[in-house]
């Protein structure tokens, strides 16, 4: 891929030998740049939205995500994100290393 992709997150608020915590924020509207997950990963919505991930094929996955919803994915995803909700949405994303 000749594009280089975006961080998986805003800012890494935790890193390790064992983990890497990023802190997500998307207003509504706002989308997360293509990018790669090289590492299995829990997403913890603090402030849940109606997301949408769009796959580097074109594959669009509606990604609604309550407030205080958890849930894991394996690596080897290229997507963006983005907010099509009205709220703001808050995340951590922990990467398992």
């Amino acid at each position: 891929m000749s594009k280089e992709l975006a961080p998986v997150g805003q800012e890494i608020v935790l890193e390790n030998d064992k983990v890497r915590v990023w802190h997500i924020r998307l207003e509504p509207g706002e989308q997360q740049p293509l990018h790669r997950h090289d590492h299995p990963y829990l997403v913890i919505a603090v402030q849940g939205a109606k997301n949408v991930i769009q796959t580097v094929d074109g594959t669009r996955i509606d990604a609604d995500e309550p407030t205080g919803g958890v849930v894991y994915r394996d690596p080897g995803a290229v997507h963006m994100l983005t907010n099509v909700g009205d709220t703001t949405y808050l995340a951590r994303l922990v990467e398992l290393k």
